[in-house]
């Protein structure tokens, strides 16, 4: 089937044992009735909405914590099924969200799993068994009536310009992975690609004369976005580097495409080395990026455009975060704030 082509995507670290442990014990093989389900819900995914491998693989991941839980409830049946058993394993991953944050030291923040994370599973849920009624596979829905999780969404994370240029110049440019780390660093904050798009770039996707990256992102829909000039001449000196004919645009050790994680970990170091103290990722820079475009008066659409929200209202995050530096900026140099 084409969802088991896609293969089962690994943990990320930043995942934690939260992502990677289900509910009901140790991972072990579904029953065959819900894999072959599950497959063919996955199947329709790809062919009828056009997901991309990742998204897909996320899919696979909550689904089968979900179904492995069924199990330890006594569910032999998809058609057995009911809310009461959906409920209890969102009430379970709460909790051993809650163990995991205690064992972490994150006492302040102790509550289970994040709102989130319960929504995204949900989600992932209520799509497959509508997926499963409609195709009368079971006589109704058990996700139907489910109220979702409460969201309290998050301010993104943002470094100021001064500590964005300061990750910017860590890479060893005397040397080659110096040189490609720099360009990688330099291309994420001149573009706002998210991880996935970065490391999926090839060669021919970028154009160095006219400054212009092609990147396809999430749906498999694609985009153009500019580059800047210092992007540019790190690219530029990066590709005059390289003496091998992948068509890869960032290439790790051994000589295939860079993976997601390791570009995690490449920015975490450099970030060490900087002497930042707050944890960032790839999406930081994301974030960065289009709260430094909109402090310096780009409109919201054109920053929805460059990332490739599909909605505005996605986009409208970095206003309560520009909002917030001019209210922090005002207390600090009003005299009468």
């Amino acid at each position: 089937m084409m969802a088991t082509m896609i293969g089962k995507a690994s943990v990320s670290a930043r995942s934690g044992a939260l992502e990677a442990c289900p509910t009901g014990g140790g991972q072990a093989a579904l029953p065959p009735e819900f894999a072959a389900r599950l497959e063919g819900f996955l199947d329709g995914l790809v062919v009828e909405r056009g997901l991309s491998l990742n998204t897909i693989a996320a899919y696979r991941r909550d689904l089968e914590q979900h179904l492995g839980s069924l199990g330890g409830q006594g569910v032999r049946d998809l058609k057995q099924v009911q809310e009461s058993n959906v409920i209890v394993y969102l009430g379970r991953l709460r909790r051993l969200g809650t163990a995991l944050r205690r064992a972490q030291g994150h006492r302040e923040r102790s509550r289970g799993a994040a709102p989130a994370t319960l929504m995204r599973k949900l989600s992932a849920i209520r799509s497959f068994y509508r997926f499963l009624a409609r195709e009368e596979i079971i006589p109704a829905d058990p996700t139907i009536n489910l109220p979702a999780p409460r969201l309290v969404r998050q301010l993104p994370s943002v470094l100021p310009i001064e500590e964005v240029q300061r990750l910017l110049a860590q890479p060893d440019v005397s040397t080659p992975r110096g040189l490609r780390d720099r360009a990688m660093l330099e291309l994420l904050y001149a573009t706002g690609l998210r991880v996935s798009e970065l490391v999926g770039l090839r060669r021919g996707e970028v154009n160095l004369e006219m400054g212009l990256v092609r990147c396809v992102g999430k749906g498999s829909k694609e985009r153009i976005v500019p580059v800047g000039r210092p992007a540019l001449e790190a690219l530029g000196q990066y590709l005059g580097a390289r003496e091998d004919a992948s068509p890869a645009l960032f290439l790790g050790n051994r000589g295939r495409s860079l993976s997601r994680v390791s570009c995690w970990r490449m920015i975490g170091r450099y970030a060490r080395q900087a002497g930042i103290k707050t944890a960032i990722s790839p999406h930081t820079l994301r974030h960065s990026f289009a709260t430094h475009m909109l402090d310096g008066g780009a409109d919201l659409r054109t920053i929805q455009e460059l990332l490739g929200h599909v909605s505005v209202a996605t986009t409208q995050i970095y206003t309560h975060v520009s909002v917030d530096r001019l209210r922090e900026a005002y207390a600090a140099y009003h005299p009468r704030a």
